[in-house]
Formats: structure tokens, sequence, C-alpha cells
């Protein structure tokens, strides 16, 4: 009997399913940029583009501007799907579900960080640097381990999306079922009610996610403030 697919939040769908895209357009040309210049692993016979640093730039600029609302989401509708308190102990557990689960969710925070690691060093890197071969410098270093893990971390979201889920899983993401409490009209309602409650019972909200996933909140301030630090850096450092 084929599995029924389940409902994803239209918020996640339209955050995840475009910052998807920009994500996997930024990795493409990151490798042709890759390509084109270093190749210091190995590269590929491919037809070189003039300006492919440039457009490289123009998906991560736009992933960048998207990134906030996503990790903003992430990390409070979607915390189920990064790491947990017990997720390490988990990890223990080799072949069991909740072994890939687990995973999954460690693939999905790492991801996360290394995304803010990406547009940091990359938008302290200068176009001339590797037309030039000056692949050795530091935030070119930083910007190529990025994109590694990223990619790394991208299969395996993939894959453990498969194993967990199966098809049904991965086409969640694409439908265009829209439920009446989810419609973006109650959207502004929604945000204004949690806006409030967070208001009037501050101190213990806070303690509360505090002693849920002290880990997690650590990285959703470490992402929060590197996300700021990409877009103010090159004001301080631009020529």
């Amino acid at each position: 009997m084929p599995r029924s697919v389940p409902y994803q939040p239209l918020l996640l769908r339209l955050l995840h399913g475009v910052s998807g895209i920009l994500a996997i357009a930024a990795i493409i040309t990151g490798f042709l940029v890759y390509n084109t210049y270093d190749g210091r692993f190995g590269k590929i016979p491919l037809p070189q583009l003039g300006d492919i640093q440039g457009i490289h730039g123009t998906f991560a600029l736009f992933f960048l501007i998207l990134l906030p609302a996503f990790a903003l989401y992430s990390f409070h509708a979607g915390n189920r799907r990064l790491i947990q308190t017990n997720s390490w102990e988990q990890l223990s557990q080799v072949g069991k579900p909740i072994w890939w689960v687990s995973l999954q969710r460690l693939a999905n925070t790492l991801m996360l960080i290394a995304s803010v690691l990406s547009v940091i060093s990359g938008r302290m890197m200068k176009e001339e640097w590797l037309p030039r071969g000056e692949i050795d410098h530091i935030w070119y270093t930083l910007h190529f381990t990025a994109w590694c893990v990223i990619v790394g971390c991208l299969a395996i979201h993939l894959l453990m999306s498969i194993k967990v889920g199966d098809v049904p899983l991965l086409l969640s993401m694409f439908s265009w079922q829209v439920r009446p409490q989810d419609s973006p009209n109650h959207w502004v309602t929604r945000y204004r009610a949690w806006w409030s409650s967070l208001q009037t019972n501050f101190s213990a909200t806070i303690n509360q996610l505090l002693v849920n996933n002290l880990t997690l909140r650590i990285i959703e301030v470490f992402v929060l403030i590197s996300v700021i630090v990409a877009f103010l850096l090159p004001l301080f450092f631009s020529e």
C-alpha cells in the first residue's frame, strides 16, 4: 500500500524551496569558479563563463538575504529537524531508525553553520584573487571548505530524507496543497499572537528555550550574529 504524502507548512515549503534553489545554484556556480580558477583537486573540461564569479556572487547574495528568515524558521518552528539534547546519544545507536533521523538533524545543523561561514568568507573575498592565481588566501580557503561541507551535508540531507520518509517526504515539499489554517492570511495574526505571548512571558520563555536545548540556542545566536556580520563586514573592509 503506497504511503500517504505528509503535509508540510506552507511557509516551510516557500523558505525551503527558494533557499534550496539559491543554495544549489550557488553550489553549482561555486564549483564552476573552482573549476575555472583553481582545480588543485582535479577539474572537469567544461566551457568557461566570462563572469562566473559575478554569477556565483549574485546567487550567494540572494541566498544571504533570505538566510535570516530561513534560519529563524529553522531554529524555532522547524527546530525538530535540528540537533536535539539527546542527539549525541542517539548517534551511538548505529543502524537503528533514530540514528538515521539524528544523522539528518546533525547534517541540517552543520549545513546552517557552514552556510553562514560561506557567506562571510565569500563577502570578504576579492574578485581579482582567483584570476591572478591567488588561491592561498585564508578567506578563499574558508569559503572552499564551507562549500565542501555544504555539499556533503546536502547529500546527507537528501539521502536521509529518502531513508526516513521515502519519496512521499520529498514530494511533500513540492505539494501545492494549503490547509485553511496555514493560509498566508493567518500569518500576521499568528505572528502577533506569538509576539504578544513572548512579551508577556519573556523570562519564562527564555528559560524554557535554554533548558530545552542550550546547544541549539548557542548555535542559533552564532548563526544570526554571523548573518549580521556577513552584511556589515564589507562596509568596513571594502577598498
